[in-house]
């Protein structure tokens, strides 16, 4: 039987939003649809973390709370939406590649459910760099414009990584998620571009370039340290990712 078009993005919405966070959705048919073509919605789940966060940043500032307090209010309510699944990629990457001497002892550190000091590390860092990028940003609709086009176009570069890496292990998410096409990727970029232009022409063209740069580091650093990208990798590219939006919509809204 043919599946419309609509029902396939809907499917493809439906799987990603299942994945990447924790919200309480509704069941939803998705036998239509993989991950590995699902992927490109992953802007599109941005979309509603970063709504999820500036409504709660509105109405803490509504109630007359301090600007930072909103910001952190803000910032919870988005690693609640998501699991801080990314959070955890990170920590996990962080602790694998500055603790592991080898590829294989990496990877083993990585899949360690325990975190050690890289990890935590990173985690402050990454907490108190998005903190503080919120906290500058202004009223409610200028911090709704930056978690938009930061929680969009972090989750853009995704499938495109996973396009240009190869899995590192033989098994785990990424391996199993199956090969992401090329169309996967740029249709996930595509949105995670629009969703920049929140941020004015000029705002988003050095986001992009940013984003740009992150990317290809990180790309090179992953094949350096464990030879392609693992889920951890994944949820830490996207962090880094949201923060360098995040601090490019600071500059652009002071």
């Amino acid at each position: 039987m043919t599946v419309p078009p609509a029902q396939r993005l809907l499917s493809d919405l439906a799987l990603c939003l299942v994945f990447f966070t924790r919200l309480p959705l509704p069941r939803f048919e998705v036998e239509h649809s993989t991950f590995a073509r699902a992927i490109w919605a992953a802007p599109v789940v941005g979309l509603v973390v970063a709504l999820i966060g500036g409504i709660v940043f509105a109405f803490a500032a509504l109630l007359g709370l301090s600007a930072g307090l909103a910001a952190a209010l803000a910032l919870a309510a988005t690693m609640l939406a998501t699991g801080c699944l990314h959070e955890d990629g990170l920590s996990d990457t962080a602790d694998g590649f500055g603790g592991g001497k080898t590829r294989d002892k990496k990877l083993e550190i990585m899949r360690d459910s325990r975190i050690g000091t890289y990890g935590a590390c990173a985690l402050v860092f990454s907490i108190l760099l998005r903190w503080s990028a919120i906290s500058e940003l202004g009223g409610p609709a200028a911090v709704l414009c930056g978690l938009i086009a930061a929680h969009a176009a972090s989750r853009a570069l995704l499938p495109a990584f996973m396009h240009m890496l190869p899995p590192a292990r033989a098994d785990g998410l990424s391996a199993n998620a199956g090969a992401i096409s090329s169309d996967a990727a740029f249709t996930g970029a595509a949105i995670g571009a629009v969703a920049l232009l929140v941020l004015g022409l000029s705002g988003a063209i050095a986001a992009a370039l940013w984003l740009g740069l992150v990317f290809l580091l990180f790309r090179a650093l992953c094949l350096s340290q464990v030879g392609g990208q693992t889920g951890d990798t994944i949820g830490a590219l996207q962090q880094a990712g949201e923060i360098a939006v995040l601090l490019v919509a600071s500059a652009v809204f002071i």
